[in-house]
């Protein structure tokens, strides 16, 4: 019988942390790192190349590109054949090619694997995998990625799923851009924002994200599951995107500029959502 196989998981964010605690519920050996280190967390080691060293599936969940480049630049070390990096993190579709080249180079290998799905599904074991890579090597690793999610689903080449991963995110962010300047309408009028919330339900236009979100807004809990910082930063690889393209996405830059200005007022690290503040009355302190 073959040994189990050995599970890394690089950044403990609201995603990550909760990937390695499923993995550990499905009795994995997990391994974990984090920049910020956390050294209660079990199975923390101190280096990405110890951690590269004591797994064989390694999931990636960092901010950008650049802290992409910087983990590989300190496993690399420790990356052979047989050693396979799943970069789960949302970067630009450039850094995806790019990193994966690097990978590749040292005989280990790459799945392009953004997910979808915020702090409760990952939780509860319900995340999406949106893959780009060889199917046999996803073969290999979706016993890993089977532990944290409810889903695979295989996109195409490398590069496919990260672009996949944007443009949702680009339908997400501007639907909760609308839903907030239709509530600032709603309560604008004097109409009570809970029976908007119940006419939402009513309405073809009724989605899960809406479900999610309309609640905790009319609240006016931004408690994280999907930071504005980190939406912004997807909005703004789907501009560059358009921009390579030659194409203009009105709508999305609208919504970005939102989400820009509420960054730079400091609340970068709540929910996206929180561009709900925009347009409805704050309660006063």
């Amino acid at each position: 019988m073959s040994p189990p196989l050995r599970a890394g998981v690089a950044g403990l964010g609201i995603i990550g942390q909760r990937v390695a605690a499923n993995l550990r519920g499905k009795a994995f050996p997990v391994a974990v790192w984090n920049r910020t280190p956390q050294p209660a967390e079990p199975g923390w080691v101190g280096t990405p190349a110890k951690l590269a060293r004591e797994s064989d599936i390694i999931q990636i969940f960092v901010t950008d590109g650049d802290a992409l480049r910087s983990v590989f630049k300190e496993m690399k070390p420790e990356l052979k054949p047989g050693k396979v990096l799943v970069n789960c993190a949302t970067v630009a579709v450039e850094d995806t090619h790019a990193v994966a080249k690097l990978v590749q180079q040292t005989g280990a290998e790459f799945l392009d694997a953004p997910f979808t799905g915020s702090r409760d599904a990952a939780a509860a074991a319900q995340l999406v995998y949106y893959i780009g890579g060889d199917p046999a090597l996803l073969e290999r690793v979706r016993p890993v990625l089977e532990a944290s999610s409810k889903e695979i689903f295989l996109c195409g080449k490398i590069g496919d799923a990260t672009v996949l991963k944007i443009a949702t995110n680009m339908v997400t962010s501007a639907t909760v851009g609308i839903l907030s300047e239709a509530m600032g309408i709603v309560a604008g009028q004097g109409v009570d924002l809970e029976k908007f919330r119940q006419a939402l339900e009513r309405n073809a236009n009724s989605s899960g994200l809406i479900r999610m979100k309309v609640a905790s807004m009319i609240a006016g809990d931004f408690t994280p599951h999907f930071s504005l910082k980190n939406m912004l930063k997807d909005a703004a690889f789907g501009l560059n995107m358009a921009g390579i393209a030659g194409i203009e996405l009105p709508i999305l830059h609208a919504v970005a500029e939102s989400m820009s200005g509420l960054e730079l007022a400091g609340r970068g690290e709540e929910d996206f959502s929180v561009l709900a503040v925009n347009y409805l009355p704050q309660p006063k302190s």
